[in-house]
């Protein structure tokens, strides 16, 4: 779509989008209080939104292996790029033992198959749209031109075909894609959009990092379950066809009672006494965990990150527990060495209760050769300065300022989002300095296209990040480079529903 096309367009594309009807103003700007209509900000185990109960059967934790995605092949390669083929298609899955569940997947997948790409070569990947609705293909992280990057209007219809081209000129780093289809990204990522999209070079080939099968990626998400074993979700219309959103108690978000780990729920993994790396990605709705380990490892630290959303860390960072919002990648070395053989070690969320305590057991069956290691130094990252910003902005995400049907929307400076309105300018090859606030409940705020550095973070915002979490009431200082392209992108919340209704706005790279 572009930037001329009416909004009543854009939003009739996108069938039948919250903007589509009237919007009434609840406020004339951000940071005032506000009253909301339309379901309670509720926040539930330190996460926004209410917990969805299952009907079926849950199976006890750690009965069931964990899965691991398999890597897609290229369908085609030539001297400068490689060429794969996906399809978006329903399939039923045995997700609960004995019973299925109906799954939109990538190849009808869930999660969909990893796609392992190394920089300098570009990636080309050619969509079919076999669902019964429209979808968008965004790839998480990765600094791609905006025709390509999966803008919310650009859809892609039942029935038709889609060719995404990423030049992944970029480091190598934990990238993955999802759908991105505006009003309904968070049922569509429900229902199973969503897989790894892995990113290679020559510097972190050197570096010695636990590589092969000792390089797992793990897809963290909540889901709830019917008694039929389907997918459970709060949806206004199940079809996704007509009005988009969620039934009242759930507009804070989605919250499940099921943890699953690559679409196993609470699976296990038998490992060897060496060290591991594992891409943790929380690819939850609306859920944030605390990870630990339990026991945690005599003498040493729990996680050794040596990555995070945009790629490798200068150098590493310990932490004895990992927060991980919604959309946000970490990249650790865990050590089995310091456990013994036939020890089970837990990965717990210690913002759970009950079932969404558990995450993943670890099993260590035997002791092995070890030829991998941590450097002191992984990576150059140059640090951004506040003096190299040339303009500033603010940005604040909290409900209000918009309704539809009697429900407050999520909004950003108070504003729902709108295809035609551009809220930053930023210049090509700038920096820039943005303070984002989060009103009401946690928010985490993701930016297409410009990786950015946080300012005081703390050792869990370390390196180049494209998601920061914030608390409610809390609020950080970014520095954002706006290298690559020039072109209309959008930044959001990444708790899906409340980027579904409303809460996102557009910058234009020129």
């Amino acid at each position: 779509m572009n930037a001329g096309m009416s909004r009543r367009t854009a939003l009739r594309l996108a069938a039948g989008g919250l903007a589509a009807l009237p919007l009434s103003s609840a406020c004339s700007g951000p940071g005032l209080s506000l009253s909301v209509s339309g379901g309670p900000n509720v926040t539930t185990e330190s996460s926004a939104g209410a917990v969805l109960r299952s009907r079926a059967r849950l199976p006890e934790p750690f009965t069931l292996p964990l899965s691991v995605p398999e890597v897609l092949r290229p369908s085609s390669s030539d001297a400068t790029t490689d060429y794969y083929e996906l399809t978006q298609r329903e399939s039923d899955l045995e997700i609960l033992p004995g019973l299925h569940t109906r799954v939109w997947g990538y190849d009808g997948r869930f999660p969909g198959p990893t796609i392992v790409s190394r920089r300098g070569r570009r990636t080309v990947v050619r969509h079919r749209n076999e669902l019964p609705v429209p979808t968008v293909v965004h790839l998480h992280g990765g600094r791609t031109p905006p025709e390509h990057d999966g803008y919310p209007t650009d859809l892609m219809q039942p029935g038709a075909r889609r060719e995404y081209v990423y030049p992944l000129d970029q480091p190598a780093a934990t990238l993955w894609y999802h759908d991105h289809r505006m009003d309904f990204t968070g049922p569509q990522v429900y229902r199973g959009l969503a897989g790894f999209h892995l990113l290679h070079d020559d510097e972190e080939d050197r570096l010695g990092l636990p590589s092969g099968e000792r390089d797992i990626p793990l897809l963290i998400a909540d889901r709830a379950f019917a008694e039929d074993g389907s997918f459970d979700y709060p949806a206004r219309d199940p079809s996704l066809r007509g009005e988009p959103g969620v039934t009242d108690d759930f507009a804070s978000g989605v919250l499940g009672d099921c943890v699953l780990v690559n679409g196993v729920p609470w699976p296990f993994l038998e490992v060897e006494a060496v060290r591991y790396r594992f891409r943790l990605l929380n690819a939850s709705n609306a859920r944030r965990y605390r990870l630990a380990l339990d026991p945690p490892p005599p003498g040493g630290a729990a996680f050794t990150q040596v990555g995070g959303d945009q790629g490798l860390l200068a150098s590493p960072v310990l932490h004895e527990e990992l927060p991980i919002a919604q959309a946000e990648r970490f990249d650790v070395v865990v050590d089995f060495s310091a456990y013994r053989p036939g020890q089970r070690i837990t990965l717990v969320n210690t913002l759970g209760e009950s079932g969404t305590r558990a995450v993943l057991r670890f099993v260590v069956t035997r002791r092995a050769r070890d030829d991998s290691r941590v450097p002191r130094t992984l990576a150059e990252v140059e640090p951004l300065s506040r003096s190299q910003a040339r303009v500033e902005r603010e940005f604040v995400f909290a409900r209000g300022g918009a309704q539809h049907h009697g429900m407050t929307l999520w909004t950003v400076n108070g504003q729902a989002f709108d295809p035609r309105r551009i809220d930053a300018d930023p210049e090509l090859g700038s920096v820039e300095l943005w303070r984002i606030r989060a009103q009401n409940v946690p928010h985490p705020i993701h930016v297409h296209l410009a990786p950015f550095q946080v300012l005081g973070g703390g050792p869990t915002t370390s390196g180049w990040k494209d998601t920061v979490d914030l608390d409610n009431g809390g609020e950080a200082e970014i520095l954002l480079r706006f290298d690559g392209y020039r072109g209309r992108y959008v930044f959001h919340c990444h708790n899906l529903e409340h980027e579904d209704m409303m809460m996102m706005a557009n910058f234009e790279v020129r």
